[in-house]
């Protein structure tokens, strides 16, 4: 479980297919406290920690289906990956509830500087079925973009923007996002439960 709220950008050093298994070897600054089988939000995908040789870096390993739903597959070596250690149970939750679970992707169609910050706009495809389920954004909701907890505004149909701030502009990898750039996108848990009750209530 996390919270959204992005340690730093981590980058990667290495990549390796092992059939449908990509091993993706990075380097941060909290490598020494991290321990074999820990979970680490990367681009809001939940990864489990596989390797620590000591020299500075971790290994972790995103199966097919994770490539296929996520931006991961579309890596290189040197690229920026938002990361986050899995969330404290005894602290505030500054964000809101991540579950490290990739919905889809999503892809930025616009770019705004506004009064020193940046207002981002990424579109997505819906399907009616998977909208009856919560796979949507609503105005002032809750989404998670790359494993950034955001808060939601001029929400449409297939589309919604974030606004960043300049801190969170340099500590993630919003820096690197341009017109055309491929985003991970989790929906709110709680808009997705809701829905589902709703779809038994109207049985």
């Amino acid at each position: 479980m996390f919270s959204g709220i992005v340690e730093e950008a981590a980058r990667v050093v290495a990549l390796e297919r092992d059939g449908g298994n990509l091993h993706i070897t990075l380097t941060c600054s909290f490598v020494d406290p991290l321990k074999i089988n820990q979970s680490v939000s990367h681009n809001g995908v939940c990864l489990t920690v596989v390797k620590l040789p000591g020299d500075g870096t971790y290994t972790v390993t995103a199966i097919q289906e994770t490539l296929d739903r996520s931006n991961l597959g579309d890596l290189q070596v040197g690229d920026e990956v938002n990361v986050e250690r899995s969330m404290l149970m005894n602290g505030r939750l500054d964000g809101h509830i991540v579950q490290g679970h990739v919905d889809q992707t999503a892809v930025c169609t616009a770019v705004d500087e506004v009064d020193g910050s940046r207002y981002y706009t990424f579109h997505y495809e819906v399907a009616a079925s998977m909208a009856r389920k919560g796979y949507v954004t609503v105005e002032k909701g809750s989404v998670t973009v790359n494993g950034t907890s955001l808060t939601v505004c001029n929400s449409e149909k297939d589309s919604f923007q974030v606004a960043i701030i300049p801190y969170t502009y340099e500590l993630t990898n919003f820096h690197n996002i341009v017109v055309g750039t491929k985003v991970n996108l989790e929906f709110d848990i709680i808009g997705k439960y809701l829905a589902r009750l709703m779809e038994f209530t109207e049985q």
